[in-house]
């Protein structure tokens, strides 16, 4: 694993291990812990006991307990789970950017399991003029005097495909990774699905917390690489919904290929499961020609869509080979990624290249 920080702990998954699964282990899934919650920090699951508490505009503000959600239905999501700073460094390779300069394996493909949101909401009674849940973790701030984390998301999406999560992968959720109960939002961004859950607000606004407000968002318009400004809530949007990607784990930058022998280059492409994947298509000659690849498509519409394609090259030196996905509502990845430049690095999705040697 790729030790970004250790306090709190950020990690990340080399491609190498990332490739070897379609369903990501607990041991190699990569962590983003935004702040310390000491006893969290441990592969081995939490009690699954406690109380999370309904509030907000609701007309019967209740407890849940937690003991009782195993008893509860239940829904199984295949999904990417996948931090919104992934692929930020290469955002700094025109200018750098703030925060964790994440490569490509701050990702996983992972199958989580718990409760619907709307079986407890609706238990609770969710007021019509409600837009928004406002979801809060037990972890602290490392700095006392510092904001709390917590997140909204749109009411509806909630209502519609979140859960309440108490299993990862057909077990008991990782403490680190959020267990005993972890709010989960298939097609958002990591930072929505709040670890360590122990409350949820009903409101008719996004919290104006600082990881709402100021942290986690993009500019509405494209701004030069280089150029900060303040976010507010009308010149920038929050990191919600992934943008489609793609990505190549075989080869591996660096790798020596023989001329004019064909190799079979693989990796994996997913979006927001809005609409499916349609097209991946790989180059190797820059972008004049594009090759389509074979798509093993998911069961899920939050999941990794594994592709292959068969190139081979005539011509010795170093080489790239390029990839992007495109679906079913036309949305693609461009071919250079830092027209989108933002100062905090957030949503990177340009289009996957490798470079190779041909011997």
């Amino acid at each position: 694993m790729i030790v970004h920080n250790d306090r709190p702990v950020v990690m990340e998954t080399p491609l190498e291990l990332l490739r070897r699964y379609r369903i990501t282990p607990k041991e190699i899934l990569y962590i983003r812990s935004n702040q310390v919650y000491e006893i969290c920090n441990k592969l081995d699951p939490m009690p699954l006991k406690g109380g999370i508490e309904i509030i907000g505009m609701v007309t019967v503000p209740y407890t849940l307990d937690v003991s009782r959600l195993k008893e509860m239905p239940q829904k199984e999501i295949e999904m990417v789970l996948q931090c919104s700073g992934n692929g930020r460094s290469f955002f700094s390779k025109r200018v750098k950017t703030s925060g964790t300069q994440w490569v490509k394996g701050g990702m996983g493909n992972i199958r989580f399991k718990g409760v619907p949101l709307k079986v407890v909401l609706k238990r609770a009674g969710v007021s019509p003029l409600a837009s928004f849940l406002t979801i809060e973790g037990k972890d602290s701030p490392s700095i006392p005097t510092a904001s709390d984390f917590e997140k909204s998301v749109p009411i509806k999406e909630a209502m519609d495909k979140a859960i309440l999560a108490i299993e990862m992968n057909g077990e008991p959720i990782p403490a680190v990774h959020g267990g005993p109960v972890r709010f989960v939002l298939p097609g958002f961004y990591g930072t929505n699905q709040v670890k360590w859950v122990h409350r949820l607000r009903v409101e008719a606004h996004e919290t104006t917390n600082v990881a709402q407000a100021k942290r986690y968002r993009v500019p509405i318009d494209i701004v030069e690489p280089g150029e900060k400004i303040s976010f507010t809530f009308k010149n920038s949007r929050p990191n919600w919904y992934q943008r489609i990607k793609s990505f190549i784990w075989e080869p591996m930058g660096g790798e020596k290929i023989g001329l004019n022998k064909k190799i079979l280059v693989k990796g994996a492409a997913w979006n927001d499961g809005k609409a499916p994947i349609t097209d991946v298509e790989v180059s190797t000659d820059y972008g004049m020609s594009w090759k389509r690849a074979e798509i093993d498509m998911p069961t899920s519409p939050y999941a990794w869509y594994l592709w292959q394609c068969e190139v081979s090259f005539n011509k010795k030196g170093v080489q790239e080979i390029w990839v992007r996905a495109t679906d079913a509502l036309g949305r693609t990845q461009p071919i250079d990624g830092t027209i989108y430049w933002n100062a905090k690095g957030y949503e990177w999705f340009g289009i996957d290249k490798v470079s190779i040697k041909v011997i």
